[in-house]
């Protein structure tokens, strides 16, 4: 098996506070999350020996797993120790993603309903080393037929594991032989790309979707609040697909992906076609933010 990075074929991953290697790190078919996707969770990156972001994305899982309502989830302090030892087996202190994931745990038998988790949480921390997943240089999307949840559906805000609207999306877009898939609201305006959220500079000011269809990202609250301590206006609004077509420039901020330009749309180049003065500025800031307020591993 060829892996992205050969480093990743001895990593240890904790499931339920035990280091396992790799070969070994698996959940049962009973789980929920391989029952049914009834899981939540959180990707997070090391920088310089710090997880960004850390408080706010255990902030976002357990808001997450109560909106599920989970039962006999673990404390906030169980899941800190299990990422920071996970980290320090590895040996891993930058250019490290984290699949932070909780499932409601294993099922008595198969089944939907919640009643038959009878033994609480499954977490799991999976570290790997792992770049950011799109070219700094740029990237290409497509415009999915498939649409983003609305809260009529699928509230947004519960970052859960069931990722299959996300998947077609990325699904048309590897078929159309491009980096990822833009994703339109139930109403037709920009929600955010299969994988990250979506931001638009035009005229010097950066413009992103309402959260209404999308997920309100850490990596997006991060960046707008670096923005504007930085003088950079910033509006949070209904964005049309023609209004990406005609932006000056236009980013996918995301914990994976971060803060790479893109450069076409549907076949439409965005601005000049090549990496903008302004994305430049908000890839810097976001680093500027992970180095100095993540979280040390402990």
């Amino acid at each position: 098996m060829e892996l992205p990075d050969p480093r990743n074929a001895d990593i240890l991953v904790s499931i339920n506070g035990e280091l396992k290697p790799r070969s070994g790190a698996k959940v049962s078919v009973f789980d929920s999350s391989v029952q049914g996707g009834d899981a939540v969770w959180e990707g997070l990156r090391v920088y310089r020996g710090r997880v960004a972001d850390l408080d706010r994305h255990l902030d976002r899982l357990f808001g997450s797993a109560h909106a599920m309502a989970f039962a006999e989830a673990p404390d906030r302090e169980t899941v800190r120790a299990a990422l920071f030892e996970a980290l320090r087996a590895n040996g891993m202190t930058d250019g490290v993603h984290v699949r932070l994931t909780l499932s409601r745990g294993e099922k008595v038998t198969s089944g939907m309903s919640p009643e038959w988790n009878r033994s609480g949480c499954t977490l799991i921390v999976l570290p790997e080393w792992k770049p950011l997943v799109y070219d700094p240089e740029g990237i290409r999307l497509i415009t999915s037929a498939i649409r983003r949840n609305s809260p009529q559906c699928i509230d947004s805000k519960i970052h859960h594991a069931n990722l299959i609207n996300n998947i077609l999306a990325k699904i048309e877009a590897n078929h159309a032989g491009m980096d990822d898939a833009l994703m339109l609201d139930l109403d037709g305006f920009v929600a955010e790309t299969n994988a990250t959220n979506v931001f638009l500079i035009r005229g010097g000011a950066v413009q992103t979707p309402h959260t209404h269809s999308c997920l309100p990202g850490i990596t997006r609250a991060t960046v707008i609040e670096a923005a504007r301590e930085d003088g950079l206006p910033v509006e949070e609004k209904n964005l049309s697909l023609t209004e990406g077509y005609t932006a000056d420039e236009l980013s996918p901020p995301g914990t994976a992906g971060a803060r790479a330009p893109v450069l076409e749309v549907d076949g439409r180049r965005i601005g000049s076609g090549s990496p903008g003065a302004l994305t430049r500025r908000l890839q810097r800031l976001h680093l500027e933010h992970a180095y100095a307020n993540g979280t040390p591993i402990g």
